[in-house]
């Protein structure tokens, strides 16, 4: 019989400067009838980090906290050939969101807490990852993963995507969707990901998009800002881009000496002008905050 999820708890000793013992807290084992994983991972509060891993297991989550220190609920079921995996973290004995914003808004003497989880996911598997961090830090790597589809959502975390070791997504993906309320964002490397729709969403946050480097794909790129601040990074001046902002009176755009106006509310770069295929197409709206466009 085929065991989908395990719980266990063993000592590995102490990690580098943090106190207590990292401990395998949950496991979701591989098996023949699972084609694709459909993850929904939600930590509402604390430090969480997600890392390819080197072996088959479909989920890995280790931890420098003991079980009785936080509350968490899973389900795991196979539909069909995709398993659906839920997962949902929260330390105990934290402040409630509106106190913890409050006191990211006005300030505190409070120190950042020094619990974790670190998540390993296979790249045997193509996965769907519905990712969401209400407060902390989240570090995702997915060097080398196949992700088809991703989406963030962040309340008041801070959170940095990136592909450390230079590794492509393995598969293209449908959409990065990611969405910042009050925390930040910053996204390096998106042409490694592969995708050919990102879908941006700033309130009153900080969001950084890195398309410095050469898109593997086509792009587009579609976003909104409320109040907040969208950064986005442009690749050579021989990539095409279009920029299509609707804008209000109350926000700020900022655009590189590349993008010059070519209709109302329409910029784009000499490349676009001379070959507008395979270009980098963004369509944005911005009511009270910023928009900046840099060069590499």
């Amino acid at each position: 019989m085929v065991r989908f999820f395990s719980l266990v708890v063993l000592g590995c000793g102490v990690a580098g400067g943090v106190l207590g013992q990292i401990k395998k807290q949950f496991t979701v084992e591989t098996q023949e009838h699972c084609e694709r994983v459909e993850l929904c991972l939600k930590a509402k509060t604390g430090n969480c980090f997600i890392r390819p891993s080197e072996n088959s297991d479909l989920l890995d989550i280790y931890s420098n906290q003991d079980l009785q220190e936080y509350n968490h609920t899973f389900s795991n079921e196979l539909k069909g050939r995709t398993c659906m995996v839920k997962l949902a973290l929260e330390q105990e004995g934290q402040k409630g969101v509106g106190q913890k914003i409050s006191y990211r808004v006005f300030g505190s003497e409070e120190k950042t807490s020094d619990k974790f989880w670190k998540v390993y996911l296979t790249n045997d598997k193509p996965y769907s990852l519905d990712l969401t961090y209400g407060l902390g830090n989240a570090n995702i790597d997915l060097s080398g993963l196949a992700i088809e589809k991703l989406k963030i959502n962040t309340g008041s975390s801070d959170v940095l995507v990136s592909y450390n070791s230079g590794i492509e997504n393995t598969v293209e993906m449908d959409t990065f969707f990611v969405k910042v309320d009050m925390g930040s964002v910053n996204v390096r490397q998106i042409n490694l990901a592969r995708t050919r729709v990102v879908v941006a969403e700033v309130g009153f946050g900080n969001m950084l998009l890195d398309f410095s480097d050469r898109p593997v794909v086509s792009n587009e790129i579609k976003g909104s800002v409320g109040a907040g601040n969208l950064v986005v990074t442009l690749p050579d001046e021989d990539v095409p881009v279009l920029v299509k902002i609707n804008d209000s009176w109350l926000c700020s755009v900022n655009l590189s000496k590349s993008l010059k106006r070519i209709g109302q509310n329409t910029f784009a770069n000499t490349a676009y002008q001379n070959h507008p295929k395979n270009s980098l197409t963004f369509d944005l709206e911005v009511a009270m905050g910023k928009i900046t466009f840099r060069e590499k």
